[in-house]
């Protein structure tokens, strides 16, 4: 039995206790989304931020109070990009700010090795990643119902105490999102192909936007816009994401840019003379389009999405 195996059974075992307080720490769209989603709930939620003003921000929308808890909450969610987890880990264990720690950011495997490394207590801890998310940053942003429906995968590693991955469990479940346990590395490199290299591409698309006539950017249609939208998201905090999972990324957009020479030179092929290599470069792009054809209608049916959002 694999080490996954091991502690998805062991998980299954634990008496899972109601989750009656937290803590968020990082009080940005995710963070505020985790808060007021558990304060709808009834879970007295403690809400911390480096910057106590957007914390209290946080509060006013109803996230929970803006304070550190007065004793050890049930569960603490770090809130935050991947580099700062191993630290923020490290420092609230040691400060007793909760019981069983979890995080939302979205690359595992590093920041897990860094903070075993770093000296953090892994058997109270287990790395989590809610599939769900939105341009915007920031409480302003949030919603209690950002997560209904959203797959939330958990990676715990072969020292988490299956009590942790009860206690996180319980906060998807309040969330309103769908519990999936995945191996830390087989996530980052799904992700990497699913939500990184894709943003970058977006980015890249848009950048080509940035200098463009006005008055040409008048026909930009449905298409652009939707492959495009991604492309708004905080550039530090994709920094740090694309550092934290660089190597799966990397091999994602090697692939990609092997089909784009293909495609490229399909398109000269096109734009010239020669009659067989016009059949060829026609040939080449179908087989393209084909395979994306292929890929879309693999995906899954999305979330819905509450109305005007």
């Amino acid at each position: 039995m694999s080490e996954l195996n091991t502690v998805e059974a062991e998980f299954h075992r634990v008496d899972r206790r109601p989750l009656r307080t937290a803590a968020v720490v990082g009080t940005g769209l995710i963070g505020t989304s985790v808060g007021l989603a558990l304060s709808a709930r009834g879970v007295t939620t403690y809400l911390l931020d480096r910057d106590p003003e957007v914390a209290r921000e946080a509060a006013a929308l109803g996230a929970g109070r803006a304070a550190r808890p007065p004793h050890p909450v049930d569960l603490a969610v770090l809130a935050m990009p991947p580099s700062a987890i191993p630290s923020a880990l490290i420092e609230y264990q040691r400060s007793g700010l909760a019981h069983y720690f979890t995080d939302v950011g979205s690359v595992k495997l590093p920041p897990q090795r860094t903070a075993a490394t770093a000296g953090a207590d892994l058997r109270g801890y287990v790395g989590g990643h809610p599939m769900a998310g939105a341009e915007r940053s920031g409480p302003s942003a949030a919603r209690a119902d950002l997560f209904h429906g959203r797959t939330w995968v958990l990676t715990p590693s072969a020292r988490t105490d299956p009590a942790a991955v009860a206690r996180a469990s319980e906060l998807i479940r309040l969330c309103g999102a769908e519990l999936l346990l995945m191996d830390a590395a087989e996530h980052d490199r799904t992700v990497a192909l699913t939500s990184h290299a894709p943003h970058l591409l977006a980015s890249l698309i848009a950048g080509r936007l940035a200098d463009t006539d006005p008055a040409r950017l008048r026909l930009a249609g449905a298409g652009l816009r939707d492959t495009t939208r991604i492309a708004l998201g905080d550039p530090d905090l994709w920094t740090d994401i694309l550092r934290s999972n660089a190597a799966p990324v990397a091999e994602v957009l090697r692939e990609v840019a092997d089909e784009l020479a293909v495609a490229v030179a399909a398109l000269d092929w096109l734009a010239g003379p020669d009659p067989a290599q016009q059949l060829r470069g026609e040939r080449e792009l179908h087989h393209l389009l084909s395979l994306g054809v292929a890929g879309r209608e693999r995906l899954p049916a999305a979330a819905a999405q509450p109305a005007g959002r």
